[in-house]
């Protein structure tokens, strides 16, 4: 016993010293292929770009070879993670990760705050940390970000000779959390006589889904901050997902099953509960049979894939009765919350939508 122990001790120093030496190889071929992207061989040798020619010549994925062309390009800009990797307190991937969140942030960033998070915490959790530093550096362009994953969701189905049918696609770090969410618990497994595979069981409860709706209960963590939308606050916390905005976290909050738990800012626990403001039993047959359908202008989807959106929402002292109460498909609730268009009532009764504003810079003041 006491000779495996020996030799696992010294397996360990072997393997530690070992990707130490890889990372610092890594560094060095990011270095070389930054400097080979700037020159003209590899379209010469016929590639689309430089990443092309390395993802095919060397072996490698394509965001593997993006990464490292990012370090090689930015390392000088981030000296002070630079050395803490040659002195074998981070990785190469907490590197990678420090130099595409300072891309990200850009004029704002500053090394010093996330070094010591670095040195602390694994390469996955300085990623979730990175993903909140820059959302409280930049609230709005972090929100841009995951609205325009949203434009890029695809599901397709084809169908074969003998009726099966072949899924695939690709869904955001939002949209495919709330999937998993709502699959998770139906896949489980139901007893000792369950010998399906994890693939069947997911299967299995995509059907189910399908089949037999339900509301699935989503939780969430935010700061106190973070729901209300502050400058400065992080992003809040999905089961599933990358770290969330304050504007989707204000539509989920808006008419979903949500476990909360909110946070203060020195990140102890203030609250822990369900929301109250999930419109229910009459109020929410009261709702469906005045509005029948989305109230979006020309959209008529169905009062029952609709959710209940708060005209000023709950958060900002809105109440949760039928004046401030309007039904809204998925999609155009999002587009109210994420999408950040206006939805007013005229003076009819009728709902107008208002398109974000686009502006240009701060306006311009006169000489007061």
């Amino acid at each position: 016993m006491e000779c495996e122990t020996d030799l696992g001790e010294q397996l360990a120093q072997e393997l530690i010293a070992d990707r130490h030496l890889i990372d610092l190889l890594e560094l060095s071929w990011s270095q070389k292929a930054a400097r080979f992207a700037q020159t003209n061989y590899w379209d010469e040798a016929g590639s689309v770009s430089a990443i092309d020619f390395l993802r095919h010549n060397c072996h490698m994925n394509e965001l593997a070879v993006a990464d490292r062309l990012a370090v090689g390009r930015q390392v000088c800009e981030v000296a002070e993670s630079h050395q803490s990797m040659n002195d074998s307190k981070i990785g190469f991937a907490h590197l990678a990760t420090m130099v595409r969140t300072a891309e990200a942030v850009g004029d704002g960033f500053d090394e010093s705050q996330l070094l010591k998070q670095a040195e602390e915490n694994s390469p996955g959790k300085f990623f979730h940390i990175c993903r909140h530093y820059r959302h409280a550096k930049d609230k709005e362009r972090y929100a841009a970000e995951q609205a325009e994953q949203v434009g890029q969701r695809t599901f397709r189905m084809s169908r074969t000779e003998d009726g099966s049918y072949i899924v695939g696609g690709c869904l955001d770090s939002v949209g495919g959390a709330a999937l998993r969410n709502a699959l998770e618990p139906l896949a489980r497994k139901s007893g000792r006589h369950d010998d399906r595979n994890l693939e069947r069981r997911m299967g299995d409860a995509l059907v189910e889904l399908a089949t037999i709706p339900t509301q699935t209960q989503i939780n969430v963590t935010s700061s106190l901050e973070t729901l209300l939308g502050l400058s400065g606050a992080p992003a809040a916390e999905m089961d599933f997902s990358l770290p969330i905005s304050s504007t989707t976290v204000e539509r989920l909050a808006c008419d979903s099953t949500v476990a909360r738990v909110l946070l203060s800012s020195d990140s102890q626990v203030i609250d822990v509960g369900r929301s109250k403001r999930v419109v229910g039993g009459p109020a929410r047959k009261a709702l469906e049979a005045r509005d029948r359908h989305c109230r979006w202008p020309g959209c008529e989807r169905p009062a029952k894939w609709s959710a209940a959106h708060h005209v000023v929402h709950w958060i900002h002292g809105g109440a949760t009765d039928l004046d401030n109460l309007v039904l809204l498909c998925h999609r155009h609730h999002w587009l109210v919350h994420e999408g950040r268009w206006q939805l007013v009532r005229g003076d009819g009764g009728q709902m107008l939508a208002i398109p974000p504003t686009v502006t240009f810079g701060p306006p311009a003041r006169g000489p007061d």
